[in-house]
């Protein structure tokens, strides 16, 4: 009875092995084709960069600017900038400017040094803005925020609209498909091969630069009468996009 049950546990352990044996014949007939061709498909890739860029005007200026005042005292000093404010304040938003938002409020002592001693002279407060507004309407608007209170013009920025960035941004990237498609075919057809297929693709991105700045530290008028030149430009969209493609 043992040796039956000997006998029986080898002629089992020798058809597992078998069986064992030919499953993993069949896995590897079946998987090194198939792993041969995706390490072929690996091994044949050209891989190629290409870039786009889409220039667009900017028709909107982001402006920043300010009250500041100095005096003896501190309450005075922050009163007198406050009502200055407000009615810079009030003369944007009848003016209908976009994202008006207050950027900076300041109230800091001034000081004089003599002897090597420091000693406070007075106070200087400022509160500050910033907006959006069509170019062509900046310059205009800047003299009269000078009239009605504001002391400093800290900067404007020239952007396009959300929107023609938006438009800009596909046109880039449409661009830098193309530029990398015809890269790819440049090398190939000099190399007598031919493209088959697109296995990867990565889109680095498509971004604006910072617009261009125009700065102002203080602001004065030197005619009544006329109103101060803005000029925009333009702003550039660039993409870049890489492409595997196998032959």
């Amino acid at each position: 009875m043992h040796r039956n049950t000997l006998s029986s546990s080898r002629v089992q352990t020798r058809n597992f092995g078998k069986a064992l044996s030919l499953t993993l014949i069949l896995f590897m007939i079946f998987t090194l084709p198939a792993s041969a061709q995706v390490k072929e498909k690996l091994w044949r890739t050209l891989t190629v960069s290409g870039r786009g860029m889409e220039a667009i005007p900017t028709t909107l200026s982001q402006v920043s600017l300010g009250v500041e005042i100095q005096g003896k005292m501190a309450e005075e000093v922050q009163k007198e900038a406050a009502r200055r404010s407000s009615a810079v304040v009030a003369l944007l938003k009848n003016r209908n400017v976009d994202k008006l938002t207050t950027t900076g409020v300041r109230l800091n002592p001034v000081y004089s040094y003599t002897d090597n001693i420091q000693r406070i002279t007075g106070y200087a407060a400022s509160n500050t803005v910033s907006f959006r507004v069509p170019t062509d309407k900046v310059g205009t608007l800047l003299d009269e925020a000078v009239k009605t209170g504001a002391t400093q013009i800290s900067g404007v920025s020239f952007i396009a609209s959300d929107d023609a960035i938006a438009n800009a941004q596909k046109q880039a990237l449409k661009k830098a498909t193309q530029d990398a498609q015809k890269q790819a075919e440049a090398v190939l057809n000099t190399l007598g091969l031919q493209a088959k297929e697109v296995v990867s693709i990565q889109v680095n991105g498509a971004s604006a630069p910072p617009p261009p700045m125009l700065y102002r530290s203080e602001a004065k008028l030197t005619n009544a009468d006329a109103s101060t030149p803005v000029i925009g430009g333009e702003q550039e969209v660039q993409a870049s996009v890489t492409l595997q493609i196998s032959y």
